[in-house]
């Protein structure tokens, strides 16, 4: 078995490796690294496993460098999962064994894998290994057409849908023009939860990377856009990373008819699951997602470290951090808009 660091001449490969395989998100493509490395300046290091020219397993990782502090490298950033994909444990072990030995070769002390896997790190390997495990993805099994999935929806949730249109909104697909529309839904909303917004750069190098496997849905009320969201697809499966609503619309069922249109589209395009992304059990997004039949998936998000973590800062965190987001939503949006991209690109989430 020999593992080394993917390039570009072996996009086509990985792709077709990660489009055959049955868990892998959208966000394990190639394009996700040249993404962040064109957006952000974060190197990636794609490792492959193969068995004379045919690969066996992946592990992308980003070494993702926040200033003044210690590198480290992480499966992956800015989405819910990255993961050890193999087609055993022993090629996933012998992945995680060389991504230790990337760390130690580049003094880095921190690996962080985001997977849907238990037990997926021995507790042998030298390093220290905690995990976070109180975040669910939310998956819906797609039927064969739209019109099943329709049919299958109790009736409240029909009727939302169409409040949406009687309510005079429309829908209609976006190019790379339309992310101006786009930007401007998506930094008002993170800026109303008091989060940093991502780049304008960071969304279009994702859609210009993924190409075919991505697409923009927008929601209008006349000619103001209200809703945005893009999706992206690896084999039979589609993720929604992102999707968002102006809060004074929301009367309006924007969100409704924004879901409504990416589910029809995968339905009809013969994708099997739809990926609603990570929710907080109880909570009102969780909520939002279970309403079209979502049902939720353990995440399993791995810390490994040369020294042992302190397990109670995340308790404390929590409520330095809503903090934080009251304060940023005060501020004013161009403000936000200016600053948030800088530091978002060190946010790994």
């Amino acid at each position: 078995m020999n593992v080394r660091f993917a390039g570009q001449q072996d996009k086509r490969a990985w792709d077709a490796y990660i489009n055959s395989h049955t868990y892998a998100a959208p966000y394990s493509l190639y394009a996700w690294k040249e993404a962040v490395e064109e957006a952000y300046g974060h190197n990636g290091c794609y490792l492959l496993a193969e068995e004379g020219t045919k690969i066996r397993g992946v592990l992308p990782l980003v070494q993702f460098h926040v200033p003044f502090r210690l590198h480290n490298l992480i499966s992956l950033p800015y989405c819910d999962v990255g993961d050890v994909l193999a087609e055993t444990s022993e090629i996933r072990r012998f992945l995680i064994k060389e991504a230790l030995v990337l760390a130690g070769r580049r003094k880095i002390c921190r690996i962080d894998i985001r997977s849907s896997a238990k037990n997926l790190i021995d507790t042998d390997l030298g390093w220290h290994v905690s995990v976070q495990s109180d975040k669910v993805r939310m998956l819906l099994q797609l039927p064969s057409s739209s019109e099943q999935l329709w049919q299958g929806f109790k009736s409240k949730l029909r009727s939302q849908i169409k409040k949406a249109e009687k309510n005079g909104l429309s829908f209609r697909w976006g190019t790379r023009v339309d992310i101006s529309d786009f930007y401007r839904v998506f930094s008002r909303n993170m800026h109303a939860l008091g989060s940093p917004v991502h780049s304008k750069k960071w969304i279009e190098s994702v859609y210009k990377f993924y190409g075919g496997n991505a697409r923009i849905g927008l929601v209008y009320k006349e000619t103001v856009p209200v809703g945005c969201g893009m999706i992206l697809w690896a084999g039979k499966r589609v993720s929604i990373p992102w999707a968002s609503t102006l809060r004074e619309f929301n009367r309006l069922s924007p969100n409704m008819l924004l879901y409504w249109n990416f589910l029809q589209f995968a339905a009809d395009s013969g994708k099997q699951l739809f990926d609603f992304g990570r929710s907080t059990p109880g909570e009102g997004t969780f909520q939002f997602k279970k309403q079209w039949g979502a049902t939720p998936e353990p995440l399993y998000w791995y810390c490994l470290t040369k020294v042992e973590i302190d397990q109670e800062r995340g308790k404390y965190g929590a409520s330095r951090r809503d903090r934080l987001a009251l304060l940023w939503s005060k501020m004013p949006l161009s403000v936000a808009n200016a600053f948030g991209p800088k530091l978002r690109k060190y946010i790994t989430l």
